[in-house]
């Protein structure tokens, strides 16, 4: 390759160069963004009313977990349940997954699923059984309620979700255990 071949590629470079270049300083004298007061977006949230601020009205009372299962739906709770199955298996004899097989569970004892690796967290709680208030409240905000825990779920807030997944838990057995008194 002689000198004259390279000086123009050398000139192509440059010149591509200076295109981009110059574009970008053009593109910034037509294209001009004002800087914000404060970066970010104000997210308004309003707040939640106390007695004082409602004018004193009492708040609902929460419904008890014997009301809320009697309405429940197992059927609701299955499908809700699809989502459990990326981590658990719900079928008997099943294997565990990345969280314990789940077949069984109402009245079983904490960490009591043979080889699964449970956190010590759990471990530490496996002399007490899983009542279905157990489960609703760990199901509610797993992470809170026993914050050493390997689960990974956020928690589901919704009261009659819940429900609905514990009464399809509770029929995950040969002997479905008796719901409470609403």
């Amino acid at each position: 390759m002689n000198s004259f071949e390279f000086n123009k590629m050398a000139g192509a470079v440059l010149g591509t160069a200076l295109v981009v270049f110059g574009l970008k300083a053009l593109a910034g004298v037509i294209y001009h963004a004002e800087k914000p007061e404060k970066p970010g977006y104000l997210i308004e949230v309003a707040a939640a009313a106390t007695g004082t601020e409602a004018g004193n009205a009492e708040q609902p009372a929460a419904l008890s977990l014997g009301t809320l299962l009697a309405s429940a739906d197992a059927t609701k709770g299955q499908t809700m349940a699809k989502a459990c199955a990326a981590c658990h298996d719900f079928t008997k004899g099943g294997p565990n997954k990345v969280g314990p097989n789940l077949w069984g569970v109402v009245m079983r004892n904490h960490a009591a699923h043979p080889d699964f690796a449970y956190s010590e967290d759990m471990k530490s709680h496996a002399a007490e059984p899983w009542t279905l208030e157990a489960l609703n409240t760990f199901i509610s905000a797993p992470k809170k309620v026993m914050p050493g825990t390997k689960m990974g779920f956020g928690g589901l807030k919704n009261d009659k979700s819940r429900a609905d997944l514990l009464a399809y838990l509770n029929t995950l057995s040969d002997k479905p255990q008796p719901l409470p008194a609403p």
